[in-house]
């Protein structure tokens, strides 16, 4: 099994270069339009085509699909595998193409409509986001056959290209930032460097590059695997009926967690104008750790969990969820006490001022309260639908998304933008805590967690000590914050060594 650990790392590797070259992307987005009524509307605009790319194939197709086609490449050959594969990329890619045009002609009524995306905007703003949404949809359908592309090399066990198309979909939207967007150039090397002058459209149109480009690297992997396609749907293949009953529910389990996106930014846009901008920099910030730890993890694990599921191999597959809880209590626990205490001179670089800074904070701090829940939720799900067990967490996130809104209507009002975020925390938690106790229930794996539970208390403590006395010496400033993020990672591993053993292990 030491695969895992390779193709975590390497997975993790990438999704740093990715978070890398996206931060990049949002501080120069940040600087050019800071928290304005026009971000606003381009972070709106991406909530349909995300719903429609997280159902169609961004989601459902990842955690659905790959069992289905470990399954077959296990007993019936890869020729077979990938004859299940193109029936079922045929028939979602017509699915998103008929949905993108569908969203597109009724793009008015989505967006200004109460129950719709952003309906506290002004008419303006509301013109601006069906704009955008109408380009960003052209995006979704080069995105959603990327999806397809990396279910099928994720199946077979090939993980880097996948990962490396995440960073050329940031290296498009860079070239928008830098090239598209802006009313003056950069400067470079004493020159200007040429720009379009688009505005916020062309942030739109340099994502529709990126989403080209992963779309592109793709295929290299799927020629090395012997890719074959097959003409037709396959409506009559077991495989492909298993696929899509597997993937119906999966469906409505991605549009209830998308729902949460939506009624976030219906509820954010009756709030002070930038409310939606500090969201979507509030999670940006709490993404990168939860990136690297939960999703790095439970991309990998997936195909593993659905070899051990389709083997019978009760005791490897007990032993593989044990495994990477005490990893993910190691590494999560500290880290959020890191991040919440450094935080602030990160956002700092942002430029926000005073008032938007203040915002962003709070926002990020408390979506890193939900570290922890998310990362262990990545894995949970995928435990299920390693089993092809999709009805479970098709029932946890229908009450996950109605815990969500319950909570973000008391608290959106009171608390702003942190509330919403504070919605999200409790709600998603939760949510994880539910599916380990019913994978507990099912599987009775030993949960021998009190050392690495102390420890990671202790590195916590640790973590959140050093930038305190490090600020209270030079202030909250971008060297101290730094030093003591080093210093803090450095006792993040002295304790939580037996754990990183653990990973590389697998």
């Amino acid at each position: 099994m030491k695969h895992i650990a390779r193709s975590t790392l390497i997975v993790a590797f990438f999704y740093a270069l990715e978070k890398v070259l996206g931060f990049a992307r949002h501080f120069l987005v940040a600087r050019q339009f800071g928290l304005s009524p026009e971000l606003d509307a381009y972070n709106a605009a991406n909530n349909l085509p995300d719903l429609l790319f997280m159902l169609i194939s961004g989601g459902a197709l990842a955690m659905a699909f790959i069992p289905v086609l470990t399954e077959t490449r296990q007993h019936k050959g890869r020729e077979a595998a990938w004859q299940v594969f193109s029936y079922v990329f045929n028939l979602l890619f017509l699915i998103t193409a008929s949905l993108s045009v569908l969203f597109a002609l009724f793009a008015e009524q989505l967006v200004r409509s109460q129950l719709g995306i952003v309906p506290g905007f002004s008419v303006t703003q509301q013109k601006v986001v069906v704009d955008l949404m109408r380009l960003n949809l052209i995006g979704t359908l080069l995105l959603s056959m990327g999806g397809l592309a990396i279910a099928g090399l994720q199946s077979n066990q090939h993980f880097w290209l996948p990962a490396i198309g995440l960073s050329l979909y940031d290296l498009g939207g860079l070239f928008g930032v830098v090239f598209l967007a802006p009313q003056r150039g950069y400067q470079l090397f004493g020159s200007s460097l040429p720009t379009l002058g688009w505005g916020v459209y062309g942030l739109v149109i340099g994502t529709v590059l990126g989403a080209l480009l992963y779309l592109l690297i793709q295929i290299p992997g799927l020629i090395r695997y012997h890719f074959r396609w097959s003409l037709g749907l396959g409506l009559g293949n077991p495989a492909v009926l298993k696929s899509l009953s597997l993937m119906a529910p999966r469906v409505l389990t991605m549009l209830f967690i998308q729902l949460t996106f939506i009624a976030q930014d219906n509820l954010a846009s009756r709030l002070s104008a930038g409310s939606i901008t500090a969201l979507a920099y509030g999670w940006l910030f709490f993404q990168v750790p939860e990136t690297l730890i939960g999703t790095a993890l439970g991309t990998v694990l997936l195909p593993t969990l659905a070899e051990q599921t389709a083997s019978q191999n009760r005791q490897a597959f007990q032993q593989t969820l044990e495994k990477s809880l005490k990893v993910i209590l190691a590494l999560a626990v500290p880290l959020i006490a890191l991040l919440i205490a450094v935080i602030r001179p990160a956002v700092a670089l942002f430029d926000f001022g005073p008032d938007g800074e203040e915002v962003v904070v709070w926002t990020a701090r408390v979506y890193l309260l939900g570290l922890l829940g998310h990362s262990l939720l990545e894995v949970a799900v995928r435990a299920f639908y390693a089993q092809q067990d999709a009805r479970t967490p098709l029932l946890s996130a229908a009450l996950t998304s109605l815990a969500f809104i319950v909570l973000s209507l008391i608290l959106y009002r009171p608390l702003g933008a942190a509330g919403i975020a504070l919605a999200n925390v409790i709600a998603f938690s939760a949510q994880a805590l539910l599916l380990w106790l019913l994978l507990y229930r099912q599987r009775r794996f030993g949960w021998i967690i009190k050392q690495t539970l102390a420890r990671a208390l202790a590195a916590a403590g640790l973590c959140a000590a050093v930038p305190a006395v490090l600020f209270s010496v030079g202030n909250a400033t971008l060297p101290f914050a730094i030093l003591a993020g080093a210093v803090g990672i450095v006792f993040l591993v002295a304790l939580a060594l037996p754990e990183i053993k653990i990973l590389l292990q697998l």
